[in-house]
């Protein structure tokens, strides 16, 4: 059962304002939340939001670029996250039950999923929970598994090591987090800036941009808390509960060689293990690639929707 609401867009505001939100129950007294931009009657993509992020972490243009591509865009809040209730999964896997709860009420026959980084394992969840009804699934710059015969080899395997502290830090790491989203809306230009300089390149130039910048400092402050981001790394540290392997709806792996943060290895492991996937590597482009491409994402999206088939790439 959901609650719903509809927003006012006679006064615009930067980013722009999602078309319609809610509240889904997916669990007695626990609920996820999520809302709606694009056309309302078009081809429904879940969107997951990266780490951190919540319901409104989307590339500014995406509202106008879903309409023109008869898309409706549903970004859904993990728990932890703005409005959904604070929950603790014990693998990533567990999501997928929620996610198929939110489509029923939702009343999703079939849908694609869309994914940033720490998001993507949750679409690989949802398209392992329901491959029947996962049409394509996109990760942009998805971080892939730690553990396993699926992990990938990079400076993420450290969190394996961290895990027992990270579960003992679970909440007190998210208690912490949470009045510290208080601060956003003060110093969040100036940390965007310094966070811009770090990762420097590509990212820089996107960071750069007023109206990305705006948006990822509202979504934060928007946020409300913050507890999902020690929920994330803790499960990235475990076992997902599924292999690359078992997920087999077609899946579009957007890359970025030059990412910063999620290296290419990710993207490139992920992509020879799932059956069905196709590689984009971008070229000098790092962490918000794909991301910041959000038209040619959707564009190949459309394809995959209207062939249900992916051919191989050779990235």
């Amino acid at each position: 059962m959901s609650s719903e609401g509809d927003q006012d867009h006679t006064a615009q505001s930067r980013p722009f304002p999602p078309r319609r939100w809610g509240e889904t129950e997916v669990d007695s007294g626990r609920v996820l939340g999520w809302a709606e931009y694009g056309h309302p009657d078009g081809d429904p993509l879940l969107w997951y939001h990266g780490t951190p992020g919540a319901r409104t972490q989307l590339p500014p243009v995406a509202h106008e670029t879903a309409l023109q591509r008869g898309f409706r865009i549903i970004t859904v809040e993990r728990p932890g996250t703005g409005a959904s209730t604070d929950h603790q999964y014990r693998r990533i896997s567990d999501f997928g039950a929620d996610a198929e709860v939110l489509v029923d009420d939702l009343g999703l026959d079939r849908f694609g999923v869309v994914g940033l980084s720490g998001g993507g394992p949750y679409v690989l969840a949802t398209a392992h929970r329901m491959p029947d009804r996962v049409v394509v699934g996109s990760l942009l710059g998805g971080i892939g598994p730690t553990r396993g015969p699926d992990a990938v080899w990079s400076y993420t395997r450290a969190l394996r090591f961290l895990a027992p502290t990270l579960e003992v830090l679970r909440s007190p790491i998210g208690s912490v987090l949470g009045p510290a989203v208080g601060a956003a809306e003060r110093v969040g230009e100036q940390a965007i800036d310094i966070f811009a300089r770090l990762v420097g390149g590509h990212d820089r130039e996107v960071l750069s941009d007023p109206d990305f910048a705006a948006m990822f400092v509202s979504d934060l402050t928007n946020a409300g808390q913050l507890r999902s981001v020690a929920h994330d790394m803790a499960l990235f540290a475990r076992h997902w509960g599924f292999l690359l392997e078992e997920v087999t709806p077609p899946v579009i792996v957007w890359q970025g060689l030059a990412d910063p943060i999620v290296p290419p290895s990710h993207g490139h492991h992920q992509a020879a293990r799932l059956p069905n996937a196709q590689l984009r590597v971008r070229p000098g482009e790092g962490h918000f690639a794909g991301f910041a491409e959000v038209a040619e994402v959707l564009d190949v999206a459309r394809e995959v929707w209207a062939l249900e088939t992916l051919e191989p790439t050779t990235d």
